[in-house]
């Protein structure tokens, strides 16, 4: 009985694990997308931070920059569970894209 817990206490661990590989290899992959680099690097990016097997998807809402990094933990039964990481990020090429017009009022004569 306690070797059947241990085991279910590593999956566990072995499972969050994953999951923060996930959330942070999606924040790798927006945060180098929304500097504007080439679609190439940041899907590089997220790969290189994300768990072996892992799904990366890259796409642009608006003005954000999105990416969702998906696995699949292993394991017996109801254990064997989807992980999925999201992240997006400001795309730096919309930031002051106002045309300045606010600012050149606020400055004055």
């Amino acid at each position: 009985m306690l070797a059947l817990f241990a085991l279910m206490l590593i999956w566990g661990l072995m499972a969050a694990s994953a999951q923060l590989q996930c959330v942070d290899a999606a924040r790798a992959g927006a945060r180098a997308a929304a500097r504007s680099e080439p679609r190439a690097d940041a899907m590089a990016a997220a790969r290189s931070a994300a768990p072996d097997g892992a799904r990366v998807e890259l796409w642009r809402e608006g003005d954000l920059v999105r990416v969702r990094v998906r696995t699949h933990a292993a394991g017996p039964g109801p254990l064997a569970v989807n992980l999925r990481g999201e992240a997006a990020a400001l795309a730096e090429d919309t930031v002051g894209a106002t045309g300045g017009g606010d600012a050149a009022r606020e400055a004055g004569p």
